[in-house]
This record gives structure tokens, C-alpha cells and sequence, in this order.
């Protein structure tokens, strides 16, 4: 007896698009067979016709319950949207497993713990989300500043326990210099897991944040100017560099110029193990929108650049230079987003979590640019195989947890604040009209979200333990 048969939709799976039938049991996907062949009972029958029947979303790059600090907020003790709140906004847009952070400048309400342990950190970490979240989750490490040899030492025991991520910025109050940066890629390397790297040239960015105040330039609006194109291009190849140095895997977040895109296509021509993501905002606006009325709401570190950046991200998605897109999801309410005005106060990100597969389906899928299975790609498997959970992520085959989404391609809904279900006053994507959008959300074989209802409970979701298949890390295998 099988607890769902999902019948009549058409599937991506591994090997291709077809007319499928999915037999659930538990937690698993047991059963694949053409349409019509399953002939075990099911406690329930779900009919798909005229639907896609797609694996969950792979959210990769998220900060939720994570203090915003006071420059950005305008007063103390600020957090972004908590991990029900977020997780549920991720159910209704289709996403099944998000990647948030633990360490660093992650902060929760039990305060500083930079003094313990990675483990120590990614259980208090965990305790946070344990409960709490209506998807499954999982973290990278942060690392923040000059790194003690004792907890670079830590790192092999991470990855056996299931981390397989370490994030690090080269810039911000929370840069690790290269010296220490060359230490945590080796440990990293030799460990087996992946480098998630913020990277912007810090000297350039500080002299241009100077140079904009001197000059009376700093209004938000230049954010692009401060956080630019050069500084890009000159962050991500020395980080391509010390990566090929001590062979480390490299996930760069959130490009977001052109720049970026070429240099993660000269390390992957060199079949280096390099890849890169886009965040959904960074595919729709430009730095000309900053200067609309309460235009820094699109606004998401580093920064929103030229129209030639989003054509060139866009072109990046569709030619496989670019490997995943994501949100940095980082939801406020609007008056801690519209808090700061100046290029060194205006708050990062979000709400975005919830908008991200109807956004990238309607501006690729759409209008023909790319196919339903590399929208399966970009959105799902290869944050999955980069991020080390594939296949029982990212992937509709038998054995493969149960984690599916019902996307109707004839489904016309113009996105709205009401429509949304995170913990927000506000939306970037207010207006925007979509063609196509997730209608089910099953999680490890239960349906969380059903025709806009939420049925999931937030003690649904797990943490998940990752490891990242050796072939990833040896050549850009996606």
C-alpha cells in the first residue's frame, strides 16, 4: 500500500522530462513507471494533469533569526524573520530545504558565543531551527576575522558531522584576512568540503565609501559605485587563485556583475571546481531602480549593478556559467529596511523566499530561454550536488526523499504582499505578474502546502546532514 500515487503530471527526473507516475511510501519516492502502470493502492491519489512535478526547491543562501545590526537597523536588538516564519514562506514558494548559517556574525537572542566550538556553535545553532521550521534546513559555517588555529583545527570534525559548507567574506567588519583565509582553505580542501565565498576587493570598496562621503555622494543610490564591477573582478580571481592553490572547492554567493560571471567562466574553462550563484533580484533590477521612491528596498550586499550585469547574470544562468539562484534571504519589516539612506547604512536584503521559483520560471521558463530541466537545475539539483545533498535532495528518483512540487504552467498570478506569508510589511515584488507557480508542496511525503492552504506542521522539517560527492570537487561537474 502506498501512502501517495501522484498521477498524470509531467515529471523531471535525473534521466529526462516524461509522462510519469510517483509512488510514495514514508518518507521516500519508491516508485517511477509511465503513466498509468502503478497499480498499488494509495491511501491517497493526487492528479497532476497539466502540472509540473518537480523536486523541492534548494534554497542555498539564507539569514533568518539573525541579528541586524544597529547601523543597518537603526536601533538595537533586531532580528530577521524567525525560522517558522520564513520556513513557511518557503512551503507556499515551493522550497523544501533552505541553507541558513551558524558562527560568525550569526547571531540568535542567547547571544555572542565566538568563544566555543564549531560543534558547540552548529548545535546552539540548531537548537534555534529544531522545531521551529515547517522544511528541512541545513547551515554553513561562517568564519569571522582572524581565525584561531584552534578552531581551524576544527574544521575535519565539521565535515564529518555533516557540514560540508565554511562561508567567509573578504570585506565588512567580518573579513578574514588572506593569511588565515589560506589556512581554512587548505583544512577545508583536505577535509572534503566546500569554500562559500563573499568576496569584494575590502581596499576598494573602503577608499570608494571614502571617496563618496568626501565627495557629499554617499546617498544609497551609489551603493553601486562603492560595491562595483572592478572590485568584483579583482575578489573573485584571488579567490580562484588561493582555491586552485590548495585545490578547494569554491561556491561564490550572490554574483552580481558581469565581471564575476567571467571570472567563474575562466576557472571552470580550466576545469577548476567552481561555481556560482545568482540571486532572483539581481536577475530583474538595476542600480537605477535605488533612485525610486523607497528604491533601496531591492537592495542586497554587495549591490545592484548595470542593466549589462542583469543581461549579463541572466546570459551566465542560461550558458552554465552560473549554477544555482538564490535570495540571501533577509526579511525585515520596512521601516529597519528603509531605516538607512547612506551607502553604509542601508540595510541588506530581503523577502524573498517565497517569491524566487515563480520569479526565475516567468523570466526563463516563460518565455523559452530555458527548459523545464534546467530550471530544475538552477533551482533545485545543483544546489544540491554543489552543496552535498544529492540525491536524496534535488532529485525525483526512487530512494530520493519525497520532497515534490506541483508547478501549474497556466496559473497567472500577480505576486501581492497579501499573498505572501512571511513575517513582513513590505514586498520588492509587489506587482510583479508570474506565469506559473507552485500549487503543492510535499516535504519527505507530506503535503505542507496545498492550493495556497498551509498543512504542515513547524516540527515538519529536519536537519539535514551533507556530504559533497568527490567528482564536485574535483571538476565543475554542474
Amino acid at each position: 500500500m502506498l501512502d501517495l500515487l501522484i498521477h498524470g503530471g509531467t515529471v523531471v527526473t535525473p534521466s529526462g522530462v516524461g509522462q510519469f507516475d510517483i509512488g510514495i511510501q514514508g518518507e521516500k519516492i519508491v516508485l517511477i513507471s509511465a503513466r498509468n502502470s502503478i497499480i498499488d493502492e494509495a491511501n491517497r491519489s493526487i492528479d497532476a494533469t497539466g502540472k509540473y512535478v518537480l523536486p523541492g526547491g534548494i534554497e542555498p543562501h539564507t539569514h533568518i533569526a539573525t541579528r541586524v545590526s544597529e547601523e543597518w537597523a537603526g536601533r538595537p536588538g533586531v532580528m530577521t524573520q524567525s525560522p517558522e516564519a520564513a520556513s513557511r514562506a518557503a512551503a507556499h514558494g515551493g522550497v523544501t530545504t533552505y541553507i541558513d548559517f551558524a558562527g560568525g556574525m550569526e547571531g540568535t537572542e542567547e547571544g555572542d558565543q565566538s568563544d566555543k566550538s564549531i560543534m558547540a556553535r552548529l548545535d546552539a545553532r540548531r537548537g534555534v531551527f529544531s522545531g521551529h521550521s515547517y522544511t528541512d534546513f541545513a547551515f554553513h559555517f561562517t568564519f569571522a576575522g582572524e581565525v584561531p588555529t584552534r578552531t581551524i583545527e576544527e574544521i575535519g570534525e565539521a565535515v564529518q558531522s555533516g557540514v560540508s559548507s565554511f562561508k567567509i567574506f573578504t570585506t565588512f567588519g567580518s573579513k578574514v584576512p588572506y593569511g588565515h583565509l589560506w589556512a581554512i582553505f587548505e583544512a577545508v580542501g583536505n577535509s572534503g568540503g566546500i569554500m562559500a565565498v563573499h568576496a569584494e576587493d575590502d581596499d576598494m570598496v573602503k577608499y570608494m565609501e571614502a571617496k563618496l562621503i568626501r565627495e557629499g555622494r554617499d546617498q544609497g543610490y551609489n551603493l553601486h559605485l562603492a560595491h562595483n564591477n572592478i572590485s568584483e573582478d579583482i575578489s573573485f580571481r584571488k579567490i580562484i587563485r588561493l582555491s586552485e592553490h590548495t585545490e578547494t572547492g569554491i561556491y561564490f554567493v550572490h554574483t552580481t556583475a558581469k565581471e564575476g560571471a567571467y571570472a567563474i567562466a575562466d576557472a571552470r574553462n580550466k576545469q577548476l571546481p567552481v561555481y556560482g550563484e545568482a540571486l532572483h533580484n539581481y536577475l530583474h533590477f538595476t542600480h537605477d531602480h535605488y533612485r525610486e521612491p523607497e528604491g533601496t528596498a531591492i537592495h542586497t550586499y554587495p549591490a545592484i549593478k548595470h542593466a549589462s550585469d542583469r543581461d549579463g547574470l541572466q546570459d551566465a544562468l542560461i550558458n552554465g556559467t552560473l549554477s544555482t539562484t538564490a535570495t540571501d534571504e533577509y526579511t525585515t519589516y520596512k521601516d529597519i529596511k528603509l531605516s538607512g539612506n547612506t551607502i553604509e547604512t542601508v540595510c541588506g536584503g530581503h523577502n524573498g523566499i517565497e517569491t524566487r521559483l515563480p520569479v526565475v520560471y516567468t523570466k526563463f521558463v516563460s518565455t523559452g530561454r530555458i527548459s523545464i530541466e534546467k530550471f530544475v537545475d538552477i533551482t533545485s539539483t545543483n544546489a544540491a550536488k554543489i552543496l552535498g545533498m544529492y540525491p536524496q535532495k534535488g532529485a525525483i528518483a526512487t530512494g530520493s526523499d519525497a520532497d515534490i512540487v506541483l508547478f501549474d504552467p497556466d496559473m497567472n498570478k500577480t505576486i501581492t504582499l497579501d499573498g505572501l506569508h512571511a513575517d513582513s510589511d513590505y514586498s520588492i515584488w509587489e506587482g510583479f505578474e508570474c506565469q506559473g507557480y507552485p500549487v503543492m508542496t510535499i516535504l519527505r511525503g507530506k503535503i505542507i502546502v496545498e492550493n495556497g492552504e498551509l498543512k504542515g506542521s513547524p516540527s515538519d522539517g529536519n536537519w539535514l546532514a551533507r556530504k559533497v560527492a568527490a567528482s564536485v570537487l574535483a571538476n565543475p561537474e554542474c
